[in-house]
């Protein structure tokens, strides 16, 4: 009897404790376990901008487009297809999936795939996820620089410039799908991070973290841009099996 209870006892003990946590979690915005969004891709609500996308917010414009349930080119049968157009030279279109909030957050895995047809049209191609909590913003910003240093870029937020990184990005083949895996956390000190990029599984550490910049949101989004080269060639992009997980 007496060791019936004195194993009632420890039960209790954890799970007061189990409940403790659990409360100051809920208090904190700790995240507990990891949330995983599978096939953004598919899902409504995307929105979308042109002139938001170039260098202060006023780039020039572009006529955009996206439409899901594409069956060919895909990987599951129903990838999404992003199209840029115009005879803007180097503009932009930029397209975001927000996927509500949730402040504590911290650990963030981007991963797609996409697929052109004509990668020769790209000046570049953006993946980034944003969270926005405590009047910050967190822009885990990268960009593939196919025709200016041929490198990955990260975006730093608080100054609001790209910076190149020693990472490699070559222009893709055409009529193949390429495999992207991004990795960023908040790091201890509050700043953006930049983790790893893999790249048809080929990993690369970034090792860079940046300020964040202000902001009232209360958000987490994904998002896709695609920049027009110097001639505005029209270009499409599909993007297939796009998941984030974060904890």
């Amino acid at each position: 009897m007496q060791q019936q209870n004195q194993i009632r006892f420890g039960i209790g003990r954890i799970a007061r404790l189990a409940a403790v946590i659990a409360v100051f979690a809920l208090m904190s915005g700790v995240a507990l376990a990891q949330t995983t969004y599978s096939n953004i891709d598919q899902k409504t609500g995307w929105q979308s901008c042109s002139a938001c996308a170039g260098a202060g917010g006023t780039g020039p414009v572009a006529t955009l487009s996206s439409a899901s349930g594409v069956s060919s080119p895909s990987k599951d049968g129903n990838s999404r297809r992003f199209s840029i157009g115009g005879s803007r030279a180097y503009a932009n279109a930029l397209w975001w999936k927000q996927l509500g909030a949730n402040a504590g957050a911290s650990h963030f895995v981007y991963d797609l795939y996409y697929y052109t047809k004509t990668p020769t049209a790209a000046q570049a191609l953006e993946f980034d996820v944003n969270q926005s909590r405590y009047s910050k913003k967190y822009i885990f910003g990268t960009e593939c620089d196919f025709s200016g240093t041929h490198t990955w870029h990260v975006y730093d937020p608080y100054n609001r410039h790209w910076v190149s990184t020693s990472i490699a990005c070559n222009r893709p083949k055409a009529y193949t799908w390429n495999h992207v895996v991004l990795e960023f956390n908040r790091t201890s000190t509050g700043k953006t991070g930049f983790v790893t990029v893999t790249i048809n599984g080929s990993k690369h550490y970034f090792n860079r973290s940046y300020a964040p910049r202000a902001s009232s949101a209360k958000e987490i989004n994904v998002a896709f841009q695609m920049d027009m080269n110097k001639y505005a060639t029209d270009y499409v992009v599909y993007l297939d099996k796009v998941t984030l997980k974060y904890w």
